[in-house]
């Protein structure tokens, strides 16, 4: 008895160590194939870039881009719409990342997008998008960039966003608040936005589409756009009725040399093809703040800005979508560090 245990156990150890062996040939003939179609990739200059998706926010300001200036494409447009209802949740809303939890600013934003677009807000997958967007207090309570879009497409008044005047351009370095203390991509937004904000840029709108239906309160009437939770926060909103009261007493020199200045700060930035920041909703800013101080549009500036923006769309048969940014630095040393653990050769 004692003898056919242990060639009982003998056989399954040599089972075990077999059955072993066979997966780690199994695995190492993945890792293999992994590593080649990884290195097909690469591109002849010796990096690696892959789409880069993000939420439904960058396509959705791609579309109201378009109605802002009112040159529309309008087959890209019905791709990209294609692309913002493949992405809806089961709730109706849009969240930030796949499987989060709806997010208003985002819904807001491919709400008016898709309306632009020309689907019917009695439409189910609109339906479902505006109860959600009501449930959280409606448009109002969305945040200050959605609010900004909102204001320049003339859906709610300029007092629904903060009073951020291009003066700010003229702050010494030692002010509580200035350029240098806030991260690379915060700037290269905020600059051109100080230009819309403070010229209260307007969209074109051709189409004079209108969104009211997703307020809970008419926009004009609206008092509630700024909550006021902490002592903090009413001390900014003080600030801000301040600077709007007093903004008649500017000096028009002062404000051209403001003006003046956040120009000549995002243009010796753009960076060529590359964009602005690298980031989509800077390049959309400067874009539209170049064509609203009076750049032609065959300027080389703006038609190289547009170029940019146009470089991270991913244009496919039946969808369409903005990326955020281009990511080679990114996908490079994510896959060079994918081959340096696999121990590929070379």
């Amino acid at each position: 008895m004692f003898n056919e245990a242990h060639t009982e156990i003998n056989n399954t150890s040599s089972y075990s160590a077999s059955t072993s062996k066979t997966a780690m040939a199994e695995l190492n003939q993945a890792i293999n194939k992994a590593q080649d179609k990884l290195l097909s990739l690469q591109d002849k200059d010796g990096f690696w870039v892959f789409e880069l998706e993000a939420d439904s926010t960058i396509p959705s300001e791609y579309i109201l881009m378009m109605h802002y200036l009112g040159d529309i494409d309008l087959p890209l447009q019905a791709k990209i719409a294609n692309y913002l209802r493949s992405r809806q949740s089961e709730d109706g809303s849009y969240a930030f990342y796949t499987g989060g939890h709806g997010d208003i600013s985002g819904s807001v934003k491919t709400y008016y997008a898709l309306k632009l677009a020309g689907d019917d807000i009695d439409a189910p997958h609109m339906i479902k998008l505006r109860e959600f967007i009501l449930s959280q207090g409606g448009a109002a309570k969305a945040n200050v960039f959605t609010r900004i879009a909102l204001a320049m497409f003339e859906q709610i008044p300029w007092r629904g966003v903060p009073y951020i005047p291009v003066e700010i351009m003229l702050l010494p370095k030692w002010f509580p608040f200035h350029l240098d203390k806030v991260s690379y991509w915060s700037r290269t937004v905020m600059v051109p936005l100080f230009i819309l904000c403070t010229l209260k840029a307007t969209s074109k709108n051709p189409s004079k589409v209108n969104v009211l239906e997703i307020f809970v309160t008419h926009p004009d009437e609206e008092q509630h756009y700024f909550p006021e939770r902490t002592l903090l926060n009413k001390i900014f909103l003080g600030l801000d009725f301040l600077g709007r009261v007093t903004e008649p007493l500017i000096p028009k020199k002062t404000r051209k040399l403001a003006l003046d200045k956040a120009r000549d700060w995002f243009v010796e930035r753009l960076n060529g093809e590359d964009g602005l920041g690298g980031i989509c909703p800077a390049m959309i800013a400067a874009y539209q703040a170049m064509l609203l101080i009076g750049f032609p549009k065959d300027h080389p500036h703006v038609v190289t800005a547009r170029k940019a923006i146009d470089k991270l769309l991913v244009i496919n048969e039946e969808d369409a979508y903005c990326q955020p940014c281009l990511s080679p630095v990114w996908d490079t040393a994510l896959a060079a560090l994918a081959l340096q653990e696999a121990d590929k050769a070379g």
